[in-house]
């Protein structure tokens, strides 16, 4: 053990994938810089821990093999193979997983279009399809209804989402102020963002969006809404995201590790799935499904309302 490694876990030792990923979540403030780089890549790729060699693991999340043995001493395990086999187990019972699926769509979408531009859009399309398909995987109806809740019942809904997020942040105050929420984005623009913050009260509710590397600013934000004893529905890429640890409501959408820009494309249809969910809540009791109106059909509302006599 080097002297940066945190002594080994107390703990019992996990046979199963839900109880690994519980127990390096609980102790992960507590691991080395290094060890806390191999735990956010075996939780996010739990398919490549899988399915791939120690050498192509540790190559993959830039780390020694011996790293990953010492990695799985600390939780108890004999090595980095009895460690692996309960990723292995999670398989067995879970859908196809995100590299699979990458296989599978590229044979799909092959097309002798490997190179250039063309050859580009092609992957970025695999990579997306499939982080689309692993949603299916990761959101939980629990949590889409609890997070439906409340932004419904919120006085007033802050969201904030900078750097890569930014764009998410935006779409979702767009989408919320067409279903006649009151919201707030917490613009970084001015620095007077975590002044705006300081306003958080418990009936608020607080959206913070971040990805690696987590914008400093959102993390502090979400932090005092924690103080403040304000909800956090949160939407970043893992369960050791620093946003995760005050959030009531937790989506995680993980991200592949590959050489082009990372896509937004899965927390873009996350954004839009939470916004209907609140749609169904307002609209409740309505034949249709939900919906969101845009900014044509409210001022047409508006012009029937103003229009139509007011009943004495």
């Amino acid at each position: 053990m080097t002297i940066t490694d945190a002594p080994k876990s107390k703990k019992p030792v996990p046979h199963n994938y839900e109880g690994i990923v519980n127990l390096i979540t609980a102790d992960y403030e507590s691991l080395s810089t290094r060890f806390q780089q191999i735990a956010r890549f075996l939780t996010q790729n739990p398919n490549v821990v899988a399915l791939e060699s120690i050498n192509a693991v540790a190559k993959q999340c830039d780390a020694h093999p011996s790293s990953l043995v010492r990695f799985a001493q600390q939780f108890g395990y004999s090595g980095f193979k009895e460690m692996q086999v309960v990723f292995q187990t999670r398989l067995a019972t879970a859908a196809p997983g995100f590299r699979e699926r990458i296989g599978a769509l590229q044979s799909e979408l092959s097309s002798n279009v490997d190179h250039g531009n063309l050859g580009h859009l092609k992957r970025l399309v695999v990579r997306d399809v499939a982080a689309l398909q692993n949603l299916l995987d990761t959101v939980t109806e629990a949590s889409l209804a609890e997070a439906a809740s409340l932004l419904t019942t919120a006085d007033t809904i802050y969201i904030a989402g900078q750097l890569r997020s930014e764009p998410l942040a935006i779409l979702m105050r767009y989408l919320l102020t067409m279903l006649q929420r009151r919201v707030i984005l917490l613009d970084p623009a001015g620095g007077l963002a975590p002044e705006m913050a300081a306003t958080l009260g418990r009936r608020d509710v607080l959206v913070a969006i971040s990805f690696r590397h987590y914008a400093k600013e959102v993390v502090a934000i979400a932090e005092l809404a924690a103080a403040n004893r304000t909800p956090v529905v949160a939407i970043t890429d893992s369960q050791l995201s620093p946003l995760a640890k005050d959030a009531q409501v937790l989506f995680t959408v993980p991200e592949d590790e590959y050489t082009f820009s990372r896509s937004l494309a899965a927390p873009i249809c996350l954004v839009q799935c939470i916004a209907v969910a609140v749609a169904g809540i307002l609209q409740a009791g309505k034949s249709d499904a939900p919906h969101i109106p845009t900014v044509t059909e409210i001022r047409q509302g508006r012009d029937r309302s103003a229009r139509t006599p007011s009943q004495s």
